[in-house]
């Protein structure tokens, strides 16, 4: 229970459904210096639980989301990649750390806000597409899925907000949690540069001409629009490439940046949440980044040296591990950003994906 209006009806559901609930509040790492709302989270998920007449514990994940999400961050962004650490948090954390401890614990299932279904062993968008966080769980496995409970997946967020005002719930009208999981909105660009020395270099256009200059290539992403104070015009500009060996970041203006999109995008550490590789002869949808239209494509396997463990009945799938992958799109995709997560669907169903190379 994060201390969110999501979380507290998911709790409120489950009670009425006649489960034995316990809330459980995860306390992560906070950089130093920022300001986080966590102390005042834990405490409207300690109202709420007061509220349903449940029990209520901190879990402490502190060492592990500074390993797995902070550092991760960090190294990444050296590394010159753009990371997804909410992707991280759900990873290592919510569905890591919780569920672990929450098995220990004699628990059968946890449950989370998350707004996506899950239906036998499957999981699919939620009803509120709005809303919907499917993009988010792609690294879910088939293991962690038979513990997981998603009790709002079914409704529309003002219908979340309607039930908690119903029943008198502290966290009722309470505001989204907007930024990085469990920190919150802070600044990024300050928060690298205590890892990461800054850099300067050459800013130049498509055409390799020199308009200004950066500060380091760790700072910048992909589709990133700046008012980088370049000269020449007035029009904004998009980072559409960095080149790490000459410390030279590629600008474009929009009318340029369609000369920059990929049809194919190759992803490493992919998972398919049903344990077995897609069919490559079948047409999926895919995105790129979080809330853009989906995308048709299809999916051809990179790395054909795969460890075949079993077959599925009446099915040419196979089990794989570790293999590459690259998503042939119908369509360029502007701002293919490495680092980030393409996550793929099959209908209603969430497929898999994989981190961009």
């Amino acid at each position: 229970m994060s201390g969110g209006v999501d979380s507290s009806v998911a709790a409120l559901l489950l009670r009425k459904q006649g489960y034995n609930l316990v809330g459980c509040y995860i306390k992560g790492w906070y950089p130093p210096g920022i300001i986080c709302s966590w102390k005042e989270d834990r405490r409207d998920a300690m109202r709420v639980c007061a509220k349903l007449g449940i029990p209520f514990i901190t879990i402490d994940a502190e060492k592990e989301y500074k390993k797995e999400v902070a550092d991760y961050m960090i190294s990444e962004y050296k590394a010159g990649r753009t990371p997804n650490p909410d992707i991280m948090c759900n990873k290592h954390i919510k569905f890591g750390v919780f569920l672990k401890k929450a098995l220990a614990m004699g628990a059968d299932h946890i449950a989370t806000g998350h707004y996506v279904k899950i239906e036998k062993g499957r999981l699919k968008i939620a009803k509120d597409l709005n809303k919907d966080q499917s993009y988010f769980l792609w690294t879910l496995t088939q293991e962690q899925l038979k513990h997981c409970l998603f009790p709002i997946g079914d409704l529309l967020k003002s219908e979340v907000r309607e039930i908690a005002k119903k029943h008198g719930l502290a966290t009722a009208e309470k505001e989204e949690s907007q930024g990085v999981c469990f920190i919150g909105e802070f600044n990024m660009e300050d928060f690298l540069k205590k890892s990461i020395k800054p850099k300067k270099g050459k800013v130049v256009n498509e055409k390799k001409e020199t308009i200004g200059t950066h500060d380091g290539l760790a700072f910048y992403t992909i589709g990133q629009r700046r008012g980088f104070g370049f000269k020449g015009g007035a029009a904004p500009y998009y980072v559409v490439a960095k080149d790490f060996k000459k410390n030279i970041l590629v600008a474009a203006e929009k009318a340029a940046e369609n000369k920059f999109a990929e049809k194919e995008v190759a992803i490493m550490d992919a998972n398919w949440i049903s344990g077995f590789a897609p069919d490559k002869n079948k047409k999926y949808k895919a995105r790129i980044r979080y809330r853009q239209p989906l995308e048709e494509c299809k999916i051809r396997i990179k790395n054909q040296e795969l460890r075949i463990k079993e077959k599925r009945e009446n099915s040419n799938n196979i089990l794989i591990h570790n293999s590459e992958f690259v998503i042939l799109f119908d369509n360029p995709q502007k701002a293919v950003t490495p680092g980030q997560s393409l996550v793929i669907y099959d209908g209603e169903e969430l497929a898999g994906g994989g981190i961009i190379v």
